[in-house]
């Protein structure tokens, strides 16, 4: 399954690294995954070592998450979804502890139930198909935010094309969406958190930006919390060379760079 994945992307920037240390001819990654939580001494946010074990050791009738908040143990498949989730907490660990720190708050307070509620919600979201967009907080920054939280594509990638690499990165976060673009197409969304960064975050090399990201996303989802509405969608492969022939025409497709909805009236309610 390894093989259908293309490293050389820039989607995979965010986890490239970590999956380069993971033994990928082995019958199974799960050793080798838990090598590597070991070498970097990552723990949940309880403290507890985190490890990774087969989906067998989760207990019927145990969430998912309440158990990795209460072992540090997270159960794992032989599958792609679940290596990249690996990839993830071996690469910000300390965001995926405050998200598993919620989601596992959450369940001890309401229970599991069939609806996970608003914080769960959004927690899902981020966990399996966020973004993160850093940006230098400045005019031209600005400016491509506001283009894309207004829907306004063209002024966001072709208009201000410039600002991505020099004044905004694009990190991948979420599993699911990583999983995806093992077999990209153009309808791929992200749920993107806008992440405002100083000149200290562009002088860092790519460990060291990785490793600002953690910390600064970690701190502010214990400080703010998170809800559904700190995203902004951002197709993925609308983002400047990311994909070949970024055209007039390819940004174009209303199906994909969808206009922002309108919210109605108060005479059009009425009416």
């Amino acid at each position: 399954m390894f093989s259908d994945i293309d490293w050389r992307q820039s989607w995979y920037d965010a986890v490239r690294d970590a999956a380069g240390g993971i033994d990928l001819d082995a019958a199974s990654m799960i050793p080798s995954l838990c090598a590597q939580a070991a070498s970097r001494q990552l723990c949940n946010h309880q403290g507890l070592p985190l490890q990774f074990v087969p989906q067998s050791a989760l207990p019927d009738g145990v969430a998912y998450e309440a158990f990795i908040g209460a072992t540090g143990n997270v159960p794992t498949r032989e599958n792609l979804h679940d290596f990249f989730n690996a990839l993830v907490w071996l690469t910000f660990p300390r965001i995926k502890q405050q998200l598993n720190a919620l989601q596992a708050a959450q369940i001890a307070q309401d229970g599991v139930g069939k609806a996970r509620g608003p914080a769960r919600d959004a927690a899902t979201l981020f966990d399996e198909n966020a973004a993160l967009l850093v940006v230098r907080d400045g005019e031209a920054g600005r400016q491509l935010v506001q283009a894309l939280r207004g829907h306004d594509w063209r002024t966001a990638f072709i208009g201000l094309r410039d600002v991505f690499g020099r004044d905004a990165h694009v990190w991948l976060f979420g599993h699911a969406l990583m999983e995806k673009l093992v077999a990209p197409y153009k309808a791929i969304t992200a749920h993107t958190r806008v992440v405002w960064a100083d000149d200290r975050y562009f002088a860092c090399d790519g460990a060291g930006r990785r490793a600002w990201i953690d910390a600064k996303v970690a701190h502010e989802l214990a400080a703010e919390g998170l809800s559904k509405s700190c995203f902004t969608p951002l197709p993925m492969l609308g983002v400047p060379g990311w994909w070949p022939q970024q055209d007039e025409a390819f940004y174009g497709d209303a199906a994909v760079f969808r206009p922002k909805r309108v919210a109605p009236t108060k005479e059009a309610k009425e009416a």
